[in-house]
């Protein structure tokens, strides 16, 4: 076994092994690039979540057709996370991110000045498919620069970062759409696409010097098999991905477009008190995921606990706050559903915490990609349940969003059905490259 290989089944508190990357000063400084490219990605895709009053209002269309925005650009993400995913390991970091940058940059311009319903819908669908090209390449651009025992603290900074987006968009794009119009914000937004792509082109190198990855050799359609069913054979990976579908979507709907209607039209809010309970899920958000981040980088045992607490804790509080027996729901218990919401996005990260030790670093990127589905399948599934629970009941978000609790049942059945597997067989991969690099001559 390479010492590459070795590298990427290390779990956190082990030493490092020989030849892992070396992390340091300049390990963060490129991976800050590939990140920044992340964060702005995340401002273009969550702009909607602030938007979607004013969408319905600009396209003339109904809950349905708005929620139609949000489920076209996540089917396109979900889609392209496998082909994303083998690009990234064929092509490596800086040309997908590349690719990525100009379609979604593409995508915010082309829904700036979109006149019409369907023009607007195209424009989502090309911001979904440079979306979907830049969280798997930042992951492997983590694996490349950083020791594998920093593998999920740096998976949360990136989501962290991400969050941050987020952040800029309930802030910052909300503010400019209601100071200076749809078009010149969207548009305006737009040029940070192109900053970042210049700092890419620059700075962004895939692996640091004598880290270079061995050459894939090009065998076509049997490549790309050979490594989805690889990948998929391994029980972590299919634990990831159920975890990230399990964790990820209801916060990603509140966020992505739900959260606002939901706040202003069933619970009476302002859109300010609305924008600010919004705000909130991201800065917890942040938060958690700092804490996520250092609990399962010293305990590993911790990831599942996390993940099911999550879970438990998410439908305890949209449980309590859909059955609440007035007709609306008080403050603070709003205020502590969206705190518990933020602790979604950490959650899921924990996902490529169990696909990673259990895919050597040449399937990385197809095994991330192959995660990365599972919550934005299930977002997408929920955008469009709740549009159309809504359109059928009259608007009724107690119905519409009971939705949420079909997938998180779905998903914990699987989960609890393959932890033992994953977990054995994580098990004896570390017991393999112990030994092996222990025979390693020096």
């Amino acid at each position: 076994m390479s010492s590459a290989t070795s590298a990427g089944n290390t779990l956190p508190g082990d030493p490092p092994p020989k030849g892992a990357p070396p992390g340091g000063r300049r390990a963060i400084a490129v991976w800050s690039v590939g990140v920044s490219v992340y964060f702005v990605a995340v401002i273009f895709r969550t702009s909607l979540g602030v938007a979607g009053l004013d969408a319905a209002d600009r396209f003339h269309v109904g809950a349905s057709a708005l929620s139609t925005f949000s489920i076209l650009q996540l089917l396109v993400y979900a889609g392209m996370q496998i082909p994303v995913g083998l690009l990234v390991d064929r092509l490596g970091t800086k040309k997908v991110l590349g690719i990525g940058v100009v379609l979604f940059t593409v995508g915010q311009l082309g829904f700036a000045f979109s006149p019409s319903y369907g023009m607007a819908l195209a424009s989502r669908a090309l911001l979904g498919c440079g979306d979907a090209m830049t969280f798997i390449s930042v992951l492997r651009l983590g694996t490349r620069w950083f020791p594998a025992r920093r593998g999920p603290m740096v998976a949360q900074l990136a989501g962290l970062v991400g969050m941050a987006g987020n952040l800029v968009s309930t802030l910052v794009l909300a503010r400019l759409l209601h100071g200076i119009g749809w078009t010149a914000a969207f548009a305006g937004s737009a040029l940070a696409g192109v900053v970042v792509f210049v700092l890419l082109l620059l700075f962004l190198k895939d692996h640091p010097e004598g880290h270079e990855p061995e050459p894939l050799p090009h065998q076509g359609a049997a490549y790309v098999r050979r490594q989805i069913a690889t990948s998929w054979r391994e029980p972590g990976t299919r634990l990831g991905l159920w975890v990230h579908f399990t964790t990820q979507f209801p916060a990603m709907v509140f966020l992505l477009l739900w959260g606002m209607p939901f706040l202003v039209e069933a619970q009476g809010l302002s859109r300010a008190t609305a924008g600010g309970l919004l705000t909130l899920v991201v800065l917890s958000n942040m938060t958690v995921g700092l804490v996520y981040g250092q609990v399962i980088a010293r305990h590993h045992a911790a990831r599942l606990p996390l993940a099911l607490g999550t879970v438990g804790a998410t439908a305890l509080l949209w449980a309590a706050t859909l059955a609440y027996p007035a007709d609306r729901a008080p403050m603070w218990l709003l205020v502590v559903l969206c705190t518990v919401l933020g602790a979604c996005g950490p959650a899921s990260m924990i996902g490529f915490d169990f696909a990673r030790p259990a895919n050597p670093p040449e399937r990385q990127g197809t095994a991330s990609g192959i995660t990365n589905m599972g919550g934005f399948v299930a977002s997408m599934t929920t955008l469009f349940a709740v549009g159309m629970l809504l359109d059928a009941t009259g608007d009724d978000y107690g119905i519409a969003f009971s939705s949420v609790f079909v997938l998180q049942a779905l998903g914990v059945t699987q989960i609890l059905r393959l932890r033992k597997r994953a977990a054995r067989r994580e098990r004896e991969r570390l017991v393999a490259s112990r030994v092996e690099t222990v025979h390693v001559p020096v």
